[in-house]
């Protein structure tokens, strides 16, 4: 007897969420986010100081160009200092007020709304989203779907266009688009991100949160019961049950919540709040105005639905300044002071000095003794610079080197031979003395490097 095939399935398609328009004090805060990040990330790629892109990260030449600064691969160690604050700060926020980043600050968050409002444009309000999905392929439908896509495939273009433009001069690379004489590595990442953007945001959207971002799965190391999170009152609002205005719910022995579902239709993941605090919540705050404007319409206090503590909801107070932020505070501040401080003691000129060790010290004819060096010198200023040497160390040090000046194109590294001598009457120390090598540019506004290294001398000087 052949074995009959289940008719349950170990899948469950994942069902379209219509998150309903929400208006209110978060999502005024949300819409003003949404403009603050995606004009920064649209306008900075044509801004420009003293000529040169405000933000540029341009690999061929190895130059990262970042407002009046120009860092390059000897600078790793800034970007690294950067990454280290991004995820310090991240916990930081995190462990005083949640998922806070997530709900008004992600990229993903942030254009997914934009995308979002483009569909409630073309389609309309939630109700009508859902009859026009689940109704025949008609004129108007195909109408409308067509300017959605149409409206999306076109920012998300522009979007790959911008990203690029953070790599490649801006103003360049639309002259080129124009004309259709893209390279293929532009052509390349333009399609790619402006599609990526267009399945994220189009499409994927909260499923990227549930499924593919790792913050939401390590969140909860992060939280303690004084982190403020989204929360339902559930001592306030229980049991739930509906009633008309003006009645007092507790003659009806019930809670504040009128079981709406209101919070349920605007959240963008598809989560009821009221069941507790969820890895899916991304902090939007949707639920938060829509269940203020139920209270204000049934004359309630607001706040069923609110920013709080897990202790403030126990009736225990709840604490800012605690360990964990106080440990987070110290050590953002340190690596802040370490970053800032590097940056104003970081030199435009690196020199690098190479001892021979072949030969470390040797007589000449006139009875110096002279030392043999390899000089690395990198111009990490933005201008083209002609660099001369100098010496500084015990009485009479002198410096060749070969050549005596040399030229060097904005981020250009040269190698140069270079020798020290010293009359043994001037050697100070048993052995050797150190001697400061200073590599300045000729002009008007010079910069300088230097480098301290050990002059060797025989022994018994």
């Amino acid at each position: 007897m052949s074995a009959q095939p289940s008719s349950d399935s170990m899948y469950v398609a994942q069902e379209k969420i219509y998150p309903r328009e929400i208006k209110g004090r978060y999502q005024t805060v949300r819409k003003f986010m949404v403009f603050l990040l995606l004009g920064l990330f649209y306008v900075t790629p044509w801004l420009r100081i003293e000529g040169n892109p405000a933000i540029l990260f341009d690999l061929p030449a190895r130059q990262f160009h970042i407002l009046w600064l120009t860092f390059w691969p000897q600078d790793f160690v800034y970007l690294t200092l950067l990454l280290i604050v991004s995820a310090v700060a991240l916990f930081y926020v995190t462990a005083i007020a949640g998922r806070v980043w997530c709900g008004y600050a992600c990229p993903q968050t942030v254009w997914t709304e934009v995308f979002l409002w483009m569909e409630h444009w073309t389609e309309g309000k939630r109700a009508k989203r859902m009859k026009l999905d689940k109704g025949p392929w008609n004129a108007e439908k195909i109408l409308r779907k067509t300017a959605k896509h149409a409206l999306w495939l076109t920012f998300a273009l522009w979007t790959g266009f911008t990203f690029v433009g953070f790599f490649v001069p801006i103003d360049d690379l639309l002259s080129r688009a124009m004309t259709f004489d893209l390279g293929p590595w532009e052509t390349f990442w333009s399609l790619f991100y402006g599609f990526a953007t267009y399945g994220n945001a189009g499409f994927l959207r909260e499923q990227i949160c549930l499924y593919m971002c790792p913050y939401a799965r390590f969140q909860g190391a992060m939280f303690d019961r004084e982190t403020l999170v989204i929360s339902y009152d559930e001592a306030r609002g229980e049991p739930r049950g509906g009633r008309k205005r003006g009645i007092d719910p507790k003659t009806r022995g019930l809670g504040d919540c009128i079981d709406c579902n209101l919070c349920v239709q605007v959240c963008p993941t598809g989560i009821d709040i009221r069941e507790g605090l969820q890895y899916e919540c991304i902090a939007c705050s949707a639920c938060i105005d829509a269940c203020d404007q139920v209270m204000d319409k049934m004359d309630y206090p607001r706040g069923l639905v609110r920013y709080t503590t897990e202790n403030a909801l126990q009736g225990k107070p709840s604490r800012i300044i605690r360990p964990r932020t106080i440990l987070y505070t110290v050590l953002l501040l340190a690596l802040l002071a370490a970053g800032t401080t590097g940056l104003m003691l970081r030199e435009p000129v690196r020199l690098d000095i190479l001892t021979d060790r072949n030969t470390l010290y040797r007589e000449t004819v006139e009875g110096l003794i002279e030392n043999s060096f390899t000089f690395r010198l990198t111009n990490m200023s933005r201008d083209t610079q002609t660099f001369v040497f100098a010496a500084d160390g015990p009485e009479g040090v002198m410096l060749e080197t070969d050549p005596a000046q040399v030229t060097l194109t904005a981020g250009e590294t040269r190698t140069l031979a270079a020798r020290i001598q010293l009359d043994p009457i001037y050697a100070r120390g048993r052995g050797g003395d150190d001697v400061t090598v200073t590599a300045q540019s000729i002009g008007e506004d010079t910069i300088t490097g230097s480098e301290t290294t050990r002059f060797r001398t025989p022994l018994g000087r």
